[in-house]
């Protein structure tokens, strides 16, 4: 009896030792990846709002282009694979520099303030994830609780820049390997996303929050409406991450030279900025995302979004994909819910959350968002919608990185990467 507790006592003690120690570094991140999170956030800020005073940057986007190629190439990372190094590390082992921190930060500034078509939480992760590797290796940890501090470092990253923090705890977990999760991280991640989210608060970042209109009853009629809209974003979402691939594809089919590339690219930006006659396409959008609460959209909103950010990002400008999802999705839900006389503002929210899941595979982050974007009361239609774009967007998604280690449609184990 007496060595049964002994043995329950150290057992206790050494859990009770292994959660200290993921409490003092999961805060340590928290606090140093909030900081810069909160630095990066007011630089991309003031590139928007420059932009947004003097419209004619745009012509300098090539110049931006040019001296992102050649930051990359002078730090010796030509070969630069972003999110996808990042995720890549957590399954190989592979490590992640330190400088793509930097690399990154300043890349991302120089695409949004010259109005490259891209959203931040691309930056976002790769910043976290390089940061959260390298104190993982300062600190002595071992691989696999590096790939912790790593993920860790993302979801504080995540929560600095969005204010989501059940979402960015979660996200970080759930991306890696669709069908599983790495819940020996969630304690690390959890307390992270806090922090960060704090840092965040303090130095008065207003976390993004969107208000809906109306909210029907959910009955048959609706349910099905809302299936039928889950139904066009789930291939709104496949169509978006083929436009994404095949520009990089065509990009580097055609032009080799990275500096050819991305000149062209910028070109390609300019000249379709000024077919359409605004730069409401240029950047992350987010004034766009919240005129579609206010119903006014473009009924080919979705459609313009996906071309401008596959030539920017396809050229070798850098960002994120995850804001432009949330852009596609409520254009795309703000026209569905028109032609339907079907609550437009939800079905903007609806559309958000739903191409979000389809783009990254991640349902149980994308209803977490929506709760944390939108409220709880739309809950069923989040619900609905988020369960049938992951079934149907089958396994395309943004990151090649990204693995599918269970089938979306039966018990099976099948481990391969996304289209």
């Amino acid at each position: 009896m007496k060595q049964t507790i002994q043995g329950i006592t150290l057992h206790v003690w050494s859990r009770v030792k292994l959660l200290m120690r993921w409490i003092l570094f999961s805060i340590l991140s928290g606090l140093s990846i909030g900081l810069i999170g909160t630095f990066f956030f007011y630089c991309m800020k003031y590139a928007t709002d420059a932009r947004a005073s003097y419209p004619w940057l745009l012509f300098f986007l090539p110049v931006g282009g040019v001296l992102i190629v050649a930051s990359y190439r002078f730090m010796h990372d030509e070969k630069d694979s972003g999110t996808n190094l990042v995720l890549s590390a957590i399954h190989s082992g592979e490590s992640i520099p330190l400088k793509m921190a930097p690399l990154i930060f300043l890349s991302t500034v120089l695409t949004h303030l010259f109005g490259g078509s891209a959203g931040r939480e691309g930056a976002a992760l790769q910043l976290g994830g390089s940061i959260g590797n390298s104190l993982g290796r300062q600190l002595g940890f071992d691989q696999k609780d590096q790939h912790i501090m790593i993920m860790c470092g993302m979801s504080a990253a995540f929560s600095a820049l969005f204010g989501t923090p059940m979402a960015a705890a979660i996200f970080s977990m759930e991306v890696v390997s669709v069908g599983i999760m790495h819940y020996s991280a969630l304690v690390p991640c959890v307390i992270s996303s806090l922090i960060a989210k704090g840092i965040a608060g303090y130095f008065s970042i207003v976390p993004e929050q969107f208000v809906i209109g109306s909210i029907p009853d959910f009955h048959f009629m609706t349910g099905a409406k809302t299936v039928l809209l889950a139904i066009c974003c789930a291939g709104v979402s496949v169509l978006f991450c083929i436009a994404l691939h095949t520009s990089e594809h065509l990009y580097q089919k055609y032009l080799k030279n990275p500096y050819l590339r991305i000149l062209a690219g910028g070109a390609i930006l300019i000249l379709l900025t000024l077919l359409v006659g605004s730069q409401d396409y240029n950047g992350a959008g987010m004034p766009i995302i919240e005129a579609c609460f206010e119903n006014e959209y473009v009924p080919y909103g979705f459609l313009l979004k996906i071309l401008f950010t596959a030539a920017t990002l396809g050229a070798g400008y850098k960002g994120g994909e995850i804001v432009p999802s949330f852009f596609i999705g409520a254009t795309f839900g703000c026209l569905f819910g028109n032609l339907l006389g079907f609550a437009p503002s939800l079905c903007t929210a609806v559309g958000m959350g739903a191409v979000f899941c389809g783009v990254t595979n991640c349902p149980i982050t994308s209803l977490l968002i929506c709760f944390e974007l939108f409220g709880f009361e739309g809950m069923p239609y989040f619900l609905l919608s988020i369960a049938i774009s992951y079934m149907l967007s089958g396994y395309y998604g943004l990151y090649h990185s990204q693995k599918i280690v269970y089938s979306k449609y039966k018990t099976e184990f099948i481990n391969r990467k996304t289209h």
